[in-house]
């Protein structure tokens, strides 16, 4: 009879082993710089698409910013660094996509107020599959805080 209540939990245990571990697209590691009214900021972030299916990262907008937009920086031909704008951003299923500085982040531009550390503000990224995922972003120094 032990043996059967053995098996029994070990199979329990490997059915739950074997379940999916998310069935959304997630955002971690959420942050921003510090910036001045009327400059740009920047926003970074961590996603994940947990769903067995791809999806786009479409666009982002808070109240912060007079506009928000999706930026690449990338070293030019000369190398020097660009920014340049993405329409989009893919995000296949199961994938996980890093938005830090020196590569893809959240361009904050012309902020509507001093962006202090400490300070939170709103941040809602828009999918194209996915319903929107609204942030709560936490301005830091740098991202070693994190």
């Amino acid at each position: 009879m032990k043996h059967i209540l053995m098996i029994v939990t070990l199979g329990a245990l490997l059915v739950g082993a074997c379940a999916p571990a998310a069935t959304e697209v997630e955002a971690s590691a959420v942050w921003a710089r510090t910036g001045m009214s009327g400059g740009t900021g920047a926003a970074y972030l961590t996603l994940v698409n947990g769903t067995p299916a791809d999806d786009e990262l479409l666009s982002a907008s808070s109240d912060v910013a007079e506009a928000v937009e999706i930026h690449l920086s990338q070293a030019g031909a000369n190398g020097e660094m660009q920014m340049i704008p993405q329409e989009s951003v893919p995000l296949a299923a199961g994938a996980k996509v890093e938005f830090k500085p020196g590569g893809l982040h959240v361009m904050l531009i012309g902020l509507k107020q001093d962006l202090k550390v400490g300070d939170q503000f709103e941040l809602t990224l828009h999918f194209k599959n996915h319903a929107d995922i609204v942030l709560k972003v936490i301005v830091k120094e740098e991202a070693t805080d994190m």
